[in-house]
């Protein structure tokens, strides 16, 4: 049975991020291009705030808020297009979170690793990393097409502990869906809720099990070890 930490106990000494609604707001690229999608179908767009907070369901979960009564055929369609037109405009309006900056550089500056691991596939997370200028400063970067299972499945995490020679007992993983949490209890790590990400209408992060919840990425600092500060 898995129980929360005291995560001011635990030595932590790398974190892992997931990427959409935890690491970047990639919320305005992707809910950009399904409105895209939407106006090419003779659509009118879906409201902003709605297709955000279905963000985090990835894009075969906004197709289906965006067009909801698609045959599968026709939804592989849909989805092959929607990855062309997100593709052309990945990074136009995607930045991190606010405090993100903050948090990486003093995580760097402390000797603390840290890295991604999403569901995102890596033909669309590695170019997204390195047009914002962090490719090259994570530790490690696994994707959803990474390895045969993805999150909740623990196996991309612990990929990308082993992948970056970090321990899994001083290691902490991000995230904003349930599902992150899973994948994280599952693989040994401390889990954190970002409950600033996208959180889909009803789902109360506090019941996801993580051993900590942040409203902003620079709470972090206060769980980290006294030197990062």
């Amino acid at each position: 049975m898995n129980t929360k930490r005291d995560v001011k106990a635990v030595a932590i000494r790398s974190v892992l991020f997931d990427l959409d609604g935890t690491l970047l707001d990639t919320a305005p690229d992707m809910v950009g291009a399904l409105n895209a999608l939407r106006a090419e179908e003779q659509l009118g767009p879906v409201p902003y705030a709605i297709a955000r907070a279905h963000v985090s369901t990835g894009a075969i979960g906004l197709l289906k808020l965006a067009f909801p009564n698609h045959a599968d055929r026709d939804m592989r369609r849909l989805h092959q297009r929607y990855l062309q037109i997100y593709a052309d405009r990945l990074s136009e309006e995607t930045v991190p979170f606010p405090g993100i900056e903050e948090l990486l550089v003093t995580l760097e500056r402390s000797g603390l690793d840290w890295g991604v691991v999403t569901n995102k596939p890596a033909s669309l997370t590695e170019p997204l990393l390195e047009a914002l200028e962090l490719l090259h400063r994570c530790a490690c970067v696994v994707s959803g097409d990474t390895l045969p299972e993805r999150k909740p499945h623990p196996g991309p995490l612990l990929h990308a502990v082993a992948q970056a020679g970090m321990d899994t007992s001083a290691a902490m993983y991000i995230g904003d869906a349930s599902r992150d949490i899973e994948a994280g209890k599952a693989a040994g790590l401390t889990t954190v809720a970002a409950t600033y990400g996208y959180i889909l209408p009803g789902d109360d992060p506090s019941g996801w099990g993580a051993d900590l919840m942040i409203g902003r990425p620079g709470e972090l600092l206060d769980y980290l070890p006294a030197g990062s500060r």
